[in-house]
């Protein structure tokens, strides 16, 4: 239990004075952190498992190299490996990461992912207020359809009865109000992601 009342620092100057065990209790301490980290993004366990070896491969080479020099702030420089390579891994597979816009290593999306579900919240509320003003330059008839049908989850059926129309000109007006949406969103270049 005493382990616990060692500090990070301690423990990496007594590593770098050859006292093995002392990484063995820093990686236990901070192991479920990063690789909670390390998951968040890449969603793969057997992924995420290569990557905290990979840190702590780096760890290790570079505190015998002697060149660790982040004085009680082992966390945050273990946690700046992980996203590196975690950006690495991504470059070589030509895939994003879920990291913010800035591509910046955030040690809020090391302290939370809360940010980054606020974050996709603000994202589609951005997108639904992109479509409702989409909706809004449509034709009264087209958007009476596509609003009972989206937001309201009405059948053909039900709004056929609903507006006096047949089904098959309800059907139509959704159509076209696709359509005319499409071309709006094409002319604007407007991106609708989620």
């Amino acid at each position: 239990m005493q382990n616990k009342l060692i500090s990070d620092a301690t423990l990496v100057s007594n590593y770098i004075q050859g006292d093995e065990p002392s990484l063995e209790i820093l990686i236990k301490r901070h192991k479920q952190r990063i690789f909670s980290f390390i998951y968040s993004k890449v969603y793969d366990r057997d992924v995420a498992e290569d990557i905290f070896q990979d840190t702590f491969i780096k760890v290790i080479k570079t505190l015998k190299r002697g060149a660790y020099n982040e004085e009680g702030k082992f966390l945050p420089w273990v946690m700046r490996i992980a996203h590196n390579l975690v950006i690495d891994y991504f470059r070589k597979n030509n895939r994003m990461p879920k990291f913010d816009n800035s591509g910046e290593f955030s040690i809020f999306s090391v302290l939370s992912c809360d940010t980054l579900n606020a974050e996709k919240a603000i994202i589609k509320e951005q997108v639904e207020s992109d479509v409702r003003r989409l909706i809004d330059e449509l034709p009264e008839d087209q958007k009476e359809v596509l609003m009972m049908r989206m937001y309201n989850d009405m059948s053909f059926k039900e709004i056929s009865e609903r507006t006096g129309v047949s089904i098959n000109t309800a059907l139509g007006r959704m159509r076209y109000a696709l359509i005319n949406m499409r071309k709006v969103i094409e002319k604007h270049n407007i991106i609708l992601t989620n």
